[in-house]
C-alpha cells in the first residue's frame, strides 16, 4: 500500500470537508484558502459546505539557503509570527529577518492584486471563518493567519488541514476556536509526503479556482467516497480534529 494519504489536494479537500460537515448550510460561514497550496483544498471544502471561497494571504519566512525550513511567517495586515527555535538555532540576524519580512510583504501585495483581480476582500466580522491549508508542519503560516484574522473580529475561527504534525496541530488548539486536522501521520517528515501529486501551484491555477467559486454555485461533495477509504493505514486519523491515542483506522485492502 502506498504511504501517500491523498492522490492530490482536491481529494484531500473532499476528505477534510467530511470532518467539517457541522458547518454545512450555515450562511455565516466563509472558507479562506492559504495560497497557494491551500486554495485547491479550500475549493473542495467550500463546495461541499455550500460556502463562499476566498484567500487569506500568508507567506512563509524561509531560512536563507534552506527556504523549505520556516523561521516564521507573515500574514495580511503586517502580522509576523516567528519560530523562535529555528531563529535561535540557525542564528538568524535581525537584518536578515527584516529583509525576509520586507520581501514577503511585497509578495503579499502582489498576490492581493493577482488573485482578487479587483474584487474587494470579503467582510469577515461576525462570521465563522474556516482557514484551510494543504498541511501543517511547524504551523507558522496558520498561526500567523489566525492572529491576523483576529483583527477582523470573526464570530468563530476554524483552522483545518488534511495532514499535520501532532505538535503543530496541538499548538493551534489555544489559538483557534476549532481545529480540524484530518490525519496526523507519525512520524511526520513533510507535508509533501502525504500527497501523490504535490506540485507547486502557479498563480493562474489559484486564479482559476477563485473565478470558478465566484462564477457558479458550489457543487455538493461526492457521497460515494468514504473518509476511511481515502486515508491509508500509515496515518492516524483525528476524529473531529482530535487524535485518539491507541486507535487506528485502516483503509480497505
Amino acid at each position: 500500500m502506498s504511504n501517500r494519504l491523498f492522490s492530490d489536494r482536491a481529494e484531500a479537500g473532499r476528505v477534510l470537508a467530511k470532518l467539517l460537515g457541522r458547518y454545512r448550510g450555515n450562511a455565516d460561514v466563509i472558507v479562506l484558502g492559504l495560497p497557494r497550496g491551500g486554495v485547491p483544498v479550500a475549493y473542495e471544502v467550500a463546495a461541499a459546505l455550500g460556502a463562499p471561497l476566498d484567500v487569506f494571504l500568508v507567506r512563509k519566512l524561509g531560512v536563507p539557503g534552506q527556504e523549505e525550513v520556516a523561521m516564521g511567517a507573515i500574514a495580511d495586515g503586517g502580522v509576523v509570527v516567528l519560530n523562535d527555535d529555528v531563529v535561535r538555532g540557525v542564528g538568524i540576524l535581525p537584518d536578515t529577518l527584516r529583509s525576509a519580512v520586507e520581501r514577503e510583504a511585497r509578495e503579499l501585495r502582489r498576490q492581493e492584486r493577482t488573485y482578487r483581480e479587483g474584487r474587494p476582500a470579503p467582510e469577515l466580522e461576525g462570521r465563522t471563518v474556516i482557514l484551510v491549508d494543504d498541511g501543517l508542519a511547524t504551523g507558522a503560516s496558520m498561526r500567523a493567519a489566525i492572529q491576523a484574522l483576529r483583527r477582523h473580529r470573526p464570530a468563530r475561527s476554524v483552522a483545518a488541514v488534511p495532514a499535520a504534525s501532532e505538535s503543530g496541530c496541538r499548538e493551534l488548539a489555544d489559538m483557534a476556536d476549532d481545529v480540524v486536522c484530518a490525519t496526523l501521520p507519525s512520524p511526520f517528515f513533510a507535508v509533501s509526503e502525504s500527497y501523490g501529486d504535490f506540485h507547486q501551484l502557479a498563480d493562474e491555477e489559484v486564479r482559476e479556482l477563485l473565478r470558478r467559486a465566484v462564477g457558479r454555485p458550489p457543487e455538493p461533495a461526492e457521497e460515494g467516497v468514504s473518509e476511511v477509504a481515502l486515508i491509508s493505514a500509515e496515518a492516524l486519523p483525528a476524529e473531529d480534529g482530535v487524535r485518539r491515542r491507541g486507535t487506528t483506522r485502516r483503509a480497505p485492502a
